[in-house]
């Protein structure tokens, strides 16, 4: 693993909290291998006090550095499991999809944001107990380099499953 730069001090308060919806982020992901959705509305709420927290600490030029390399097995299968769960509910349309080419020509993934997401996240999470300013360094770099759209992609889709009724 690469080493990252110290981050300056921040307030625990934020940190703390950033910690605890990581945590919970990463369980409800975990859950979702007895096979139901039953985890998606709560992740639906989550994904936004995530980005809340995680924006300002990120602009706080917290994230200089590398992020942690992922398992792109283990990557490979929870997508895989996500998708197959999520079924009718992960594919969404992205800004140059073509509509006339029909629903295959839907490029966005719900279960690629949130396996994106779960991956940086558990990365830092893993690390966190014995180097919480490593971790935190690490999530803000991984989003200012990678998850802050697969965040705001799910955030968007997830609400539209919420608006037609589908969550």
């Amino acid at each position: 693993m690469e080493v990252l730069t110290r981050p300056s001090p921040v307030s625990d308060a934020p940190c703390s909290e950033l910690v605890s919806l990581v945590q919970r982020y990463c369980s409800l992901i975990e859950s979702s291998t007895r096979g139901r959705l039953h985890w998606l509305p709560e992740v639906a709420v989550l994904l936004p006090r995530l980005h809340a927290l995680i924006a300002p600490l990120s602009a706080a030029g917290l994230g200089a550095g590398h992020v942690p390399p992922v398992d792109l097995d283990a990557r490979f299968e929870l997508f895989s499991h996500l998708r197959r769960l999520l079924a009718d509910r992960d594919a969404y349309w992205l800004e140059f999809d073509l509509a006339s080419e029909g629903d295959e020509a839907m490029s966005g993934s719900l279960a690629d944001d949130l396996t994106d997401i779960y991956c940086e996240l558990k990365a830092g999470l893993c690390a966190y107990d014995e180097d919480p300013e490593w971790a935190l360094a690490a999530w803000c770099a991984g989003y200012e380099l990678h998850w802050s759209r697969h965040l705001l992609d799910a955030e968007r889709h997830l609400s539209m499953l919420i608006a037609d009724g589908r969550l």
